[in-house]
This record gives C-alpha cells, sequence and structure tokens, in this order.
C-alpha cells in the first residue's frame, strides 16, 4: 500500500498539536499545583500560628489561675491560722480569768465595774446580774454603792452563764450594758486579731 505524503503530514501536523495541548495542560496542571500547594502551605502556617497562640494564650490563663488559686489558697490558709490563734490566745484569757474570782485584785475589778455601769446607764432604778460565783461579792459592794450614790441597785436571782464581771439594766429594761469579762474579752479580739497579722508580716 503506497503512502499518503499528504495524510502523513496531516497526521504528524494533528499529532503534533495534541502533543503541544497536552504538554500546555500539563504544564498548566502543574503549575495550578504549585499554586494549590503554595496556598496550602500559607493556610497550614496560618493554622498552626493560630493553634500555637491559642495553646500560649491557654497556658498564660492556666498559669495566672494556678498563681491566683495558689495566692487565695495561702491567704485562705493565713486566716484559718489567724482566727486558730485568736481564738486560742481568747479561750486561754477565759481560762485564766475564770478563776480570777479567788483574788483580791478580782474584787477591786469588779467594784470598779459596777461603779461604771451604774454612772454609766444614767438612771436611779437599775437591775444587776451576775454570775454565782460573784454573786456574794456583788451583793455586798451594791449595799454600800446604793447608800452613797443614792441608787436603787437591785441584784438578779437569776445567774448569768459568764466566767466574771456583771450586766446591767435600768429597772424599765430601756437601757443595759454588758460589763462582763466575756464581753470585754470579745470587744479585745480585733485587737489581738491585729496584733497577730502584725506579727505574721514581721512588725514588732
Amino acid at each position: 500500500m503506497n503512502s499518503n505524503p499528504t495524510l502523513e503530514r496531516t497526521i504528524n501536523k494533528v499529532l503534533s498539536q495534541k502533543e503541544t495541548d497536552l504538554v500546555t495542560q500539563i504544564d498548566s496542571a502543574y503549575q495550578q499545583s504549585l499554586i494549590n500547594l503554595e496556598a496550602s502551605r500559607t493556610k497550614l502556617e496560618h493554622e498552626y500560628n493560630r493553634i500555637i497562640e491559642g495553646a500560649r494564650k491557654q497556658a498564660e490563663n492556666l498559669k495566672r489561675q494556678v498563681i491566683g488559686s495558689s495566692r487565695l489558697a495561702a491567704r485562705n490558709k493565713q486566716l484559718i491560722m489567724i482566727e486558730t490563734t485568736v481564738n486560742q490566745v481568747f479561750q486561754e484569757a477565759k481560762t485564766k480569768l475564770s478563776d480570777s474570782y479567788k483574788e483580791e485584785s478580782y474584787n477591786i475589778l469588779l467594784t470598779k465595774m459596777i461603779e461604771e455601769s451604774v454612772a454609766g446607764i444614767g438612771s436611779n432604778d437599775v437591775i444587776i446580774e451576775s454570775n454565782k460565783n460573784d454573786f456574794g461579792k456583788v451583793k455586798n459592794i451594791i449595799s454600800d454603792l446604793t447608800k452613797s450614790s443614792g441608787v436603787k441597785i437591785k441584784l438578779s436571782e437569776q445567774p448569768l452563764n459568764n466566767i466574771g464581771g456583771i450586766r446591767i439594766m435600768s429597772a424599765d429594761g430601756s437601757m443595759s450594758y454588758d460589763n462582763t469579762l466575756d464581753s470585754r474579752i470579745e470587744r479585745l479580739k480585733p485587737l489581738i486579731r491585729k496584733d497577730i497579722v502584725q506579727l505574721l508580716k514581721g512588725v514588732e
């Protein structure tokens, strides 16, 4: 079979054109792949940086929380220690004072407390309450005070449950004053607490 030069040229031209188109398509696909790859790399870097930044922020938040929790725990521990110490000092004082009624110095203190209370309440007719240990002492003191002050002073038969001192009220109940050792110690608590805080801070 004789070859047809014209046909061969046509076929070669078509093949050449297809080859060129194919190469162009391959190159175009390759270039697009490079673009896609670069875009993906940029996106991955952005995502990576976002994750790292998020992790860093979480770590900082966690650090602050841990530090805050530690400080709060230390503060709470200190407050508990202060209150425990205050209560311990308070209890020791009450224990020591509970036997003070046997001493002569306590009689002087009790007399002074009654005189102050009667003068301070500003009534000519008052009722005084005391515990059972102080009952006899208070009875003798108010007997002398009634004569010297002119104030009508009655001693309640109902004993107080306290470590010492007295509670006074006007006969009509409109005024009263707690001058017991218990209340005096209680009023000292803020000062005791302040002293302990200063000691903890190293303040003389």
